[in-house]
């Protein structure tokens, strides 16, 4: 056992193994073990306990602080934090702190939290439940569980994690934490529709914005422009390829051409002599610096430019690249995973979200949250391994449904399917037939029988108004219907219906009533996707977003029709072909 010495009224202790005495716990601790190589922390406690000394004021020296709060002080503490139901980790105190708060001081210091939050601990002799720690002596000896508990009210709450930078933290997973933690989480998503009009220039460094408003002085005065040294347009060109990939990853020639204008109407004096509109240069350098920017993207890890450089056959050098290019109006093609989050977990969100499908009575709530949650795993899935509606419907069941393709047509363009294109038939109805009307005899009978069947109906006007306008409009840009629009009567067989088809509508009709739809499908490669559908325009309207969701193209025969329902209805994108800007200018009439 240790010795007991009191030296010139100081209380010390001395190693039994040796003659080493100290008047420090701590020190004495630290000596046996580094130097005989045990733990004398049972010994240490046992003599602390009866340590005694005829000097007073040594005594009173050693009840001022209790074995419990001395061994506390002493011993080394491992502790796991768990600080969201995704992300534990591993923290080693040399020293155990003397109060609660100090050690959430010590928790936010070492793991850089932010935030205001509550610590828990799993108390083993309760089973491991959760106890609110209100002091240091209720955590189990040598190592605990620690679960921080964070306070709705605080700001930083989705940034509560920063970077592990001391060499005696690691990080550790925990599969098996409750909480609502991913409740907070952003996915990241852009929200700008429209490429706007102007360009907003980023605001550069503070040196080289004056030096550009001393060069647009000069400009004003006497027409001189700033001769930009590389410095200059490697912080323009930088600041510019940052803005522009947060609107749009992958912007057209047009889009370019709007970035060069703005600038150059902010800042005269870059302004290149010779040139016709003054930022030709800018342009192509703008063009080539968003490229090296995307590249070094790749290189981080982004998965958006990541999944449209994928090679064929492989990673060899020398397969050509295969780019899988943002469709037309897609705001959020393939984005990163939300923070916090890796293929793993996001798998296991999708397996409970097939469980949730499988249910009679489901949690629309919780079906709503994990599809936000998993929308980059789906989206990589379907634009990087391009799978058959099939397996798509079997791995994510619950985005065959009304409510989901409509969300994850919002969630891609940011734009409401239902909405947008209800409101803009409504506009276009009384337009387009009255062109149909005007031209009806350069059609042939397709165009009259749509007309005349318009004119033998006489209840639900208005619906069937817009029926007919868009039965007529693959027939005005000369689309082939003959695939798309099927029918048949109740008494058929489906299957051999749609057997061949790849996009398209079916219409079941009675057998004694060809004009009334009683069930109105959508069909996808040879099967049906959603049926008993109210109307046409409304089953055109979810085929639209179900092409969107699944990253399919229209069909080749229905091309323009697409392409007016893209530009014109939903006005996805500016650009788009001679026949349906001309069909554009006379709507607008």
């Amino acid at each position: 056992m240790l010795h007991d010495l009191c030296v010139s009224g100081v209380y010390h202790m001395q190693c039994k193994f040796c003659k080493f005495t100290s008047s420090s716990q701590e020190v004495l601790l630290k000596h046996c073990r580094l130097h005989h190589g045990k733990d004398h922390t049972s010994l240490l406690k046992a003599t602390v306990l009866n340590s005694y000394c005829w000097n007073k004021s040594c005594w009173q020296i050693i009840t001022l602080l209790q074995p419990t709060q001395l061994l506390m002080k002493l011993m080394a503490l491992l502790l796991c934090v768990v600080i969201s139901p995704k992300e534990a980790r591993q923290l080693k105190l040399s020293e155990v702190p003397e109060s609660v708060d100090q050690l959430v001081d010590v928790i936010k210091e070492r793991l850089e939290l932010q935030g205001d939050f509550l610590v828990q601990f799993e108390d083993p002799d309760f089973g491991n439940a959760l106890c609110n720690l209100t002091t240091m002596s209720e955590l189990p000896a040598e190592h605990a569980v620690l679960h921080i508990v964070w306070d709705s009210d605080s700001s930083s709450l989705n940034q509560c994690i920063g970077s592990v930078s001391s060499l005696d933290t690691a990080s550790v997973h925990s599969g098996d934490i409750r909480s609502s933690w991913t409740d907070s989480i952003q996915t990241n998503l852009r929200h700008v529709t429209q490429w706007p009009s102007p360009f907003p220039i980023p605001k550069l460094s503070y040196d080289v914005e004056l030096q550009l408003r001393k060069g647009n002085e000069t400009y004003e005065k006497s027409k001189k422009g700033l001769d930009a040294t590389r410095e200059i347009k490697m912080e323009i060109l930088d600041k510019i390829a940052q803005a522009i990939f947060e609107i749009k990853s992958y912007p057209e020639k047009d889009e370019l051409e709007s970035v060069g204008s703005s600038l150059v109407l902010k800042y005269p004096c870059l302004k290149e002599p010779g040139s016709i509109t003054g930022y030709e240069g800018w342009k192509t350098s703008i063009k080539y610096k968003l490229g090296n920017f995307r590249t070094k993207l790749r290189r981080a890890g982004c998965n958006e430019v990541d999944v449209n450089s994928k090679r064929k056959g492989g990673t060899e050098d020398n397969s050509p690249f295969t780019l899988k290019r943002p469709r037309r109006g897609e705001v959020n093609h393939v984005r990163d995973y939300p923070q916090h989050h890796s293929d793993f977990t996001l798998e296991e969100e999708r397996l409970h979200l097939v469980e949730e499908m499988k249910k009679k009575k489901r949690d629309q709530t919780l079906i709503q949250h994990k599809m936000e949650l998993t929308f980059s795993l789906r989206r990589k899935e379907i634009v990087e391994g391009q799978p058959m509606v099939s397996e798509v419907q079997e791995r994510w069941p619950a985005l065959f449904s009304c409510e989901q393709i409509s969300q994850e047509f919002c969630r891609i363009t940011s734009k409401d399917l239902l909405e947008s294109f209800r409101g803009s038939p409504d506009i276009y109805v009384p337009r387009l037939l009255r062109l149909y009307w005007a031209r009806k005899g350069a059609f042939g009978q397709k165009m009259e029988d749509v007309l005349d069947a318009l004119d033998e109906k006489t209840s639900d006007i208005l619906t069937h108004r817009k029926i007919a306008a868009l039965r007529g409009l693959p027939i005005f840009v000369r689309d082939d219907t003959f695939k798309f629009f099927l029918q048949c009567s109740a008494s058929d067989t489906e299957e051999q219906v749609i057997r061949d088809a790849t996009v398209a509508i079916l219409s079941v009709h009675e057998d004694d009533d060809a004009l009334n739809a009683v069930n109105v499908a959508v069909v996808l490669e040879g099967a049906i996707m959603l049926q008993d559908l109210p109307d046409l325009c409304t089953a055109f309207a979810y085929l639209f977003g179900l092409l969107y969701t699944m990253n399919i193209d229209s069909p080749k025969e229905m091309f323009y029709t697409f392409e007016a329902v893209q530009c014109i209805f939903f006005d996805l994108g500016s650009r788009c072909s001679q026949r349906i800007r001309s069909l554009r200018t006379k709507l607008q009439l």
